[in-house]
């Protein structure tokens, strides 16, 4: 029989336990949200929406995951086809079809709704992503009450939200945030089985809300991204297995109908997928995007560590706390609480950091477990007091860093230094600063407060007001926009030199991917048709014209960067004679 703990805790106080008031209004403000329930929800929505949507309309299409991503769900409504999924005449079978139904509904419901072009806006596409990342804060608010006080839960669920790696995935139109919410509404789940059995509550009549929401998530997780979300779940069980010698607890979760459920989710379209391509998808999936990560996928090997030491950044700007209160966990591994959260974080991460190929985003869904622990330290007042202390100027380093480099980066594309960001800037070293110096481990709460709000700041200047305005980064808009001045009917492209697929995304899937040679054959067919040639094409182009006897007129001149490739680039627009 499991041991019964009277309560979930991290490690005994070395602080009295009667509050200390530090007279500060975010404080107050607190102590207001976290009165009940739904003030604390009400709360946290009204965070992420002020964290997530600077930038989210503006920020045009990123190259390249989130542009193959919305290409391949505009390919899906255009068609009528959500089963199969394709980028141009290309199968795109890396992941399974969840994320494109959620795209794809989005993009309808724009569409019934009216908005002018619903199907070229990228924003459309994120929607999934918004809700999944809003989704992710609420669910880490409510897997934390299992193990801290609502206030502590409140907090932890801050944390996520204000962390810049998941304020990067809210904004794209990806997996990673809807894939978040799943794990984390899973291990919530789990977490009260889990804890429920340690203190024999309840043993004969287990609620069945706990296991419908655990299997409910594991489906839809794997439909949002394969198995990866079974990895999470099954290292958890396995390491508690393991160090309890007892895994009895998993009947709370009712396996047998579980599975079943769970199966009842996601067999359909694969079903589906298997008898529209045979094991191509399973193939593709499985063993050219899953198993080849164990290599260095596309160039992204990186040694062991490397998740480590971007945690630093990706998860400001709870990452200086968590850094303090790691000690306090360590020394409360054995009670189930932080028994159960460091069965969810560290076996994956261990994984994580063995496979060669590295992705920041591929250990967001381990930074709940990191945000409860930081927090159930914090709300003991067991905060390390040695030299981890002096993370706490981390809380300034990393807006003074990210404003210099924002200022920098506009002056150099753009020629301006981003004036209308100065204010938010001198905001988010203020708060910054005042995290830093007010920090002492009695009042830590005060200076994490401040540390939001200098992260709320800074999202307001980074994705608000300076990615928006960094024109070159994005050539396919200007590209684009060109196109759609000209005044010849159905106008068609051919591309030569920059294949990026948020260009296909912008000026149509029929846009044609080709060399300079075949950007010249391609103009010969037609007068409504145009060739974007770079600069590094141009020569073929001209010869093959040359060749062939074309006539065609030079247009506008592009000139950009292309961050997926790392260089400066020039595009020339041409088209055939005739054309207006």
């Amino acid at each position: 029989m499991a041991e019964t703990y009277p309560s979930p805790r991290f490690g005994a106080p070395r602080e009295p336990k009667s509050p200390v008031n530090p007279g500060s209004r975010l404080v107050t403000m607190l102590d207001i949200a976290t009165a009940s329930h739904a003030r604390a929800v009400a709360f946290l929505l009204l965070c992420a929406l002020l964290l997530f949507l600077p930038g989210f309309f503006t920020i045009p299409p990123i190259d390249r995951d989130e542009a193959r991503f919305a290409q391949a769900t505009k390919q899906m409504v255009e068609s009528g086809d959500y089963v199969d999924i394709r980028f141009q005449e290309d199968v795109r079978y890396k992941k399974p079809v969840g994320i494109y139904w959620l795209q794809s509904a989005a993009v309808e419901a724009a569409s019934a709704l009216r908005l002018p072009k619903a199907e070229l806006r990228i924003w459309v596409y994120r929607i999934p992503s918004l809700i999944g990342a809003i989704g992710a804060v609420l669910m880490t608010y409510w897997a934390a009450l299992a193990f801290v006080t609502r206030r502590a839960a409140v907090l932890a669920a801050l944390l996520m939200c204000a962390s810049v790696l998941l304020g990067v995935e809210a904004r794209l139109a990806k997996t990673d945030a809807m894939l978040l919410f799943c794990v984390t509404a899973a291990m919530g789940a789990m977490a009260r089985a889990y804890l429920s059995w340690q203190r024999a509550e309840d043993e004969t009549h287990p609620p069945w809300s706990w296991p419908a929401i655990f299997w409910s998530a594991l489906a839809v997780g794997i439909l949002i991204k394969g198995p990866l979300i079974l990895m999470f779940a099954g290292l958890t069980i396995v390491a508690l297995a393991i160090l309890d010698r007892d895994a009895s607890w998993l009947w709370k979760l009712r396996p047998l109908w579980g599975l079943m459920w769970t199966l009842v989710l996601v067999l359909p379209w694969f079903i589906a997928i298997f008898w529209r391509a045979g094991d191509a998808f399973f193939a593709d999936s499985v063993g050219g995007d899953m198993l080849s990560k164990l290599g260095a996928q596309e160039s992204h090997g990186a040694p062991p560590g490397l998740y480590l030491a971007l945690f630093w950044i990706t998860f400001w700007p709870g990452a200086p706390l968590a850094a303090m209160a790691a000690p306090a966990v360590w020394r409360a591994r054995r009670e189930p609480g932080a028994q159960f959260l460091l069965a969810w974080l560290i076996p994956s991460w261990i994984v994580f950091e063995a496979v060669l190929t590295k992705l920041p985003h591929y250990v967001l869904p381990l930074y709940p477990a990191i945000a409860i622990l930081t927090v159930g330290a914090l709300e003991r007042r067991v905060l390390s007091r040695s030299w981890l202390a002096r993370g706490s100027a981390w809380w300034f380093a990393i807006p003074a860093a990210a404003s210099i480099i924002a200022v920098v980066g506009a002056v150099m594309l753009t020629r301006q230094p981003a004036f209308v960001a100065w204010p938010f800037i001198a905001a988010s070293l203020i708060f910054g600063l005042f995290a830093w110096w007010l920090f002492d481990t009695n009042r830590a709460e005060r200076s994490v407060l401040n540390a939001l709000v200098a992260a709320l700041m800074l999202a307001v200047t980074v994705y608000g007001i300076v990615l928006p305005s960094l024109t070159p980064l994005f050539p396919s808009i200007e590209i684009a926009r060109a196109l759609r001045s000209v005044t010849c009917v159905g106008p068609k492209a051919a591309s030569a030199g920059y294949h990026e697929p948020s260009l296909v995304f912008l000026v149509g899937t029929q846009t044609l991917l080709t060399d300079g040679s075949g950007a010249a054959d391609f103009l010969r067919q037609g007068s409504c048709r145009f060739a974007l040639i770079e600069q590094r094409s141009e020569r073929s182009f001209v010869q093959r014209a040359e060749a062939i006897g074309l006539r065609y007129k030079v247009g506008a001149r592009i000139d950009g960067y292309n961050f997926s490739q790392g260089r400066a680039i020039s595009i020339s627009i041409f088209r055939s004679e005739g054309t207006e």
